[in-house]
């Protein structure tokens, strides 16, 4: 046992030998630094364990450099001390002190040595300085003008001292070697430091993952396995159940395989999450990393774009040669509509594109004649219409998982998972908050959940109560409340008007969505605004746009009913009607004129088109079927406004007193709504601010939005 030991030993020292010294001397330091982290272990446990330092190479350089000027400070001797030269005429060469005078004629000075038995007669003189002068000389200096005057000069004065006391003069050219020397090494050494600057900066530039020029082409997936594990799992996941099953299965044939393959059951080599932003996608792919007992990669779509041609395909490449050695894993690529943009068909828009390469890479990878086992894709985007249709087939993407926004369970759910850090007030009811946020993404009601936070701790309160949470959802969707902004009296009665217009109509239309509150006081960019509830419907018929379009345009109708005039404020109205016109004749097929036909393109391939997809008579006929859907609603507005006007101005004037009028306001006023629900009006119209509409069809009418 023992020669076997001392054989093996023998040929890992003779291997090492081979290495280049940097090499040896990096393996040396780990080594070392192994032993002592092993021996730190024997004396103070496992819990004991210290940082050990990186081994850098700059070590090295930063030794040899210090030892090289050690050496020269040390071994060259200190610089001589400086004197007068009257000094010498006087008091050292008539004692006889001095052995030669040396003339350095090219740097106008004269060098002193003493002869060896004197030095210590001027010990103090000498020892002033960091460093003693060689005793070899020269001990002192001093300048002079001309080398020749001086040389006369001294000569001349010499020949009054005795013979033994005469100094030996001499002439000398010096060159300072070591300054030249360093000189020269401090310009080598500022070159190299530049050009390892600037290939550091191309490298970062570059996306080198390991710091280096020549790595571009490397995959820049993060991986995350046993010992980089991700904490998220399926419990911080709410409100996406039937997405979670799809995704949950995945998980589940990577841990228990023999459970599906028995049946003859293939793993799904990807799936896709498609939905809108904020609803989740990215977060299921944490849980799926954080619940997976495999490798799972993640990475970004944008990653694979490069400004040097090929390295897209390149990192593909690289990236499933790592998933293939890691197999079984997770390749989770984030935003992969960055490279699976649905490739041209028009050759001199598309011939040579970087990103189509990277994704024909992307295809030969995902299924090509080479099949890749035990890799699966995960992908996520909310542009699914603009993929390509090879990306999206059976065998690369078998499943299509929807992530769509939450509904009213989904969104306590959700509340539930972002209130656990919270402080909160023991009588909140989170199924009040869900039904506050129609429309909310997962994103956005993490942004409520924080922002109530922020609103708390400002007022000093305690905990987080009710109200804080609906000043935090008043203050994501309208903004800041601008209480201190200067409008005329004149204005301000036409907002109210206004805002009383909209919540009229409103408010007497049966399919219109239910108004919860009201205000004039300036909120963002809007002087004014109302806040509706809308009704979560999965379709929408033609009365109920009808009715919608009339409240929208219920503020125009009450500045003409009302004053005789209309102004700029109804700008955000008019837009959002035209494109909801627009929407019913080109998409819906609500006309009679058109009949039956949508010109609406799923695909996403209208955008790289120059044209209509219908005649210019279609699209005359489209304008002025528009333009008769906007004006039935107006005049329908109009009319309900000019029967309730005594309602009207009862509703403005209170508006105007208050400055917010809630729901309660408006059944004392107009009576009950028709088709109310009772579990969606609030009780408390002072103690709580009613609810805001869903972000993604705004209900804040602008009252003050003007264009020149």
């Amino acid at each position: 046992m023992s020669k076997m030991k001392i054989s093996s030993q023998t040929n890992s020292s003779i291997t090492e030998a081979k290495l280049p010294i940097t090499e040896r001397i990096k393996a040396f330091f780990d080594a070392d630094g192994k032993d002592n982290m092993d021996n730190s272990n024997k004396k103070g446990g496992t819990g004991n364990k210290l940082p050990q330092p990186k081994f850098s190479i700059y070590w090295i350089y930063a030794i040899l450099a210090l030892a090289i000027i050690g050496l020269n400070f040390f071994y060259s001797g200190g610089s001589p001390v400086e004197t007068f030269q009257d000094k010498v005429r006087k008091q050292m060469l008539p004692k006889g002190d001095v052995e030669r005078l040396d003339i350095v004629s090219n740097d106008r000075r004269v060098d002193v040595y003493l002869k060896k038995d004197r030095i210590k007669n001027y010990k103090k003189e000498l020892e002033n300085g960091i460093s003693s002068p060689s005793k070899n000389g020269p001990q002192f200096y001093f300048t002079i003008g001309s080398p020749d005057e001086f040389q006369k000069s001294i000569e001349e004065y010499q020949k009054s001292l005795p013979a033994e006391n005469q100094a030996v003069i001499t002439f000398n050219n010096k060159r300072d070697w070591t300054g030249d020397i360093f000189s020269i090494l401090l310009y080598i050494g500022l070159f190299v430091a530049f050009w390892v600057f600037v290939i550091r900066r191309m490298s970062r530039g570059a996306g080198g993952g390991a710091g280096n020029i020549f790595n571009v082409g490397k995959s820049k997936a993060q991986l995350f396995d046993k010992e980089n594990h991700v904490r998220v799992n399926f419990n911080d996941v709410a409100g996406l159940d039937e997405a979670k099953v799809e995704v949950m299965e995945i998980v589940d044939f990577l841990k228990n395989p023999q459970k599906y393959t028995d049946l003859g059951g293939k793993i799904p080599k990807g799936a896709l999450l498609v939905g809108p932003p904020g609803t989740g996608k990215t977060l299921l792919a944490k849980a799926v990393a954080g619940e997976a007992n495999v490798p799972f990669f993640s990475l970004s779509g944008s990653d694979f774009v490069e400004m040097f041609v090929g390295v897209g395909a390149s990192r593909v490449r690289d990236l499933f040669k790592q998933a293939k050695e890691k197999a079984p894993c997770i390749v989770f690529i984030d935003e992969i509509d960055a490279i699976g943009r649905a490739r041209g068909k028009n050759a001199n828009f598309s011939g040579n594109d970087e990103r189509e390469n990277t994704l024909n890479q992307l295809l030969t990878e995902m299924d090509g004649f080479g099949t890749n086992v035990g890799v699966i894709i995960l992908a996520a985007t909310n542009r699914a219409d603009i993929l390509d249709r090879a990306l999206l087939r059976a065998g690369r993407f078998d499943r299509q998982i929807y992530v769509e926004l939450p509904d009213l369970n989904g969104r306590e759910e959700i509340f539930k998972v972002h209130l656990r850090p919270l402080k909160l007030a023991p009588d909140l009811d989170t199924s009040f908050l869900a039904k506050q946020t129609p429309g909310f993404s997962g994103a956005d009601i993490a942004n409520v959940c924080n922002e109530a936070a922020l609103v708390a701790a400002r007022k000093n309160k305690a905990f987080v109560e009710k109200q804080d949470f609906l000043d935090a959802v008043d203050r994501i969707i309208g903004g800041l409340e601008k209480k201190n902004k200067i409008i005329s009296v004149e204005e301000k009665k036409t907002i109210a008007y206004h805002e009383g217009g909209h919540a009229t109509v409103s408010w007497l239309l049966e399919y219109a969505n239910p108004l919860l509150k009201v205000t004039i006081v300036p909120r963002g960019r809007a002087l004014g605004a109302a806040w509706y509830l809308p009704e979560e419907r999965q379709i929408t018929t033609k009365e109920q746009i009808m009715d919608e379009l009339s409240a929208t345009l219920g503020g125009r109708a009450a500045e003409e009913v009302v004053f005789g005039k209309i102004s700029t404020g109804a700008l955000n109205d008019l837009e959002r009607v035209t494109k909801q016109a627009y929407a019913m004749v080109s998409y819906y097929g609500m006309n009679n004129e058109l009949g039956n036909l949508s010109f609406y393109d799923s695909s996403g391939q209208s955008e790289y088109m120059f044209g209509k997809p219908y005649s210019e008579k279609t699209a005359e006929t489209i304008d002025q079927e528009v333009k008769a859907i906007i004006e039935e609603a107006y005049q329908r507005a109009k009319q309900i406004l000019t029967e309730n006007r005594d309602g009207l101005n009862k509703l403005s004037e209170l508006l105007l007193e208050r400055e917010v009028i809630f729901s309660e306001d408006l059944e004392a006023i107009f009576g009950k709504r028709k088709g109310a629900k009772e579990e969606l009006i609030s009780a408390k119209p002072i103690a709580e601010t009613p609810k805001l509409e869903d972000p993604s069809n705004p209900t804040e009418e602008n009252a003050s939005e003007e264009k020149s």
